[in-house]
């Protein structure tokens, strides 16, 4: 990290596929990266099948690669049949408990923040109640938090564009969202890809959700869903902007296609955006 600054890079291990995650610290921190983002399904189908003693391997070996684990994402990509927002009762209390074993171990590995995207565990469906759809999320939520206050953990929503679902797209809607649950371990995540397509500016968004202070992460990607520097985005102002204002959450690399090798798109990123940042400090 640049000592002149306060922004930390970190990056989502589903980018390399099929690599254990003791690699993937060891691989991070060559390429001086700050921390790694884990996407809890590619460690097992559940979360719960991972030991106590796993847990702390895992743990450790961040540790010993100098990595913090900044904590998970991509939540309830498994098991299949989690919904937050579902009519059925029984479907949301099964998505509840495990959002809150998704909180334990989190914070058993040393994370300190969970990003909820999960588009498909959401969206409304075709004859469902907008109003309920809302509400019935705010209860899982509000169910949920407990547990990550408990654990010392934030929990984020993250909007997401309106091509991957129809439930919380803008800044704005994410921002009522939360002022309605008021929790002080709910918070926001910032997602540069999905900002791209839902919002009219990006800084102008970011700005918006900054200024609202309850930005706690971002993801750093470009619109055609590779890293930093392998696309059109432009990141120097996402990147004036966060030193502007003092930002001092992790920058988190998050790549969707995985045309090219994660060594060429974790490296790339990352020098990319320390470039930048040379430019500004």
């Amino acid at each position: 990290m640049n000592k002149k600054s306060s922004l930390k890079f970190s990056i989502c291990n589903e980018l390399f596929q099929g690599w254990p995650v003791e690699r993937v610290f060891e691989y991070a921190a060559r390429l001086g990266y700050d921390g790694v983002e884990i996407a809890p399904y590619t460690l097992a189908d559940s979360i719960t099948e991972i030991s106590t003693k796993r847990r702390n391997a895992i743990r450790r070996a961040a540790e010993e690669n100098g990595i913090e684990i900044v904590g998970l994402h991509w939540l309830l990509m498994k098991p299949e049949g989690l919904y937050i927002n579902h009519p059925d009762e029984f479907i949301r209390i099964q998505t509840q408990e495990y959002i809150e074993a998704l909180i334990h171990f989190c914070a058993d590995i040393g994370g300190k923040v969970l990003v909820h995207g999960s588009p498909h565990q959401r969206t409304v469906k075709e004859g469902w109640s907008p109003k309920d759809s809302w509400d019935f999320a705010k209860e899982t939520f509000k169910v949920c938090l407990k547990t990550a206050r408990q654990r010392n953990v934030i929990y984020c929503l993250e909007p997401l564009s309106p091509r991957q679902t129809n439930f919380i797209n803008t800044i704005d809607e994410a921002l009522q969202f939360l002022k309605e649950v008021r929790h002080p371990n709910f918070k926001m995540v910032f997602d540069c890809r999905s900002a791209s397509a839902s919002e009219k500016s990006l800084t102008e968004s970011l700005l918006r959700a900054l200024d609202s202070g309850y930005l706690r992460h971002i993801h750093m990607n470009d619109s055609n869903g590779l890293g930093p520097g392998f696309g059109e985005t432009k990141f120097e102002p996402i990147l004036k902007t966060l030193l502007k204002n003092g930002y001092k959450g992790y920058l988190s690399v998050e790549v969707f296609s995985y045309d090219l090798d994660p060594q060429t798109l974790a490296s790339g990123s990352i020098g990319y955006l320390k470039g930048i940042l040379e430019t500004l400090t």
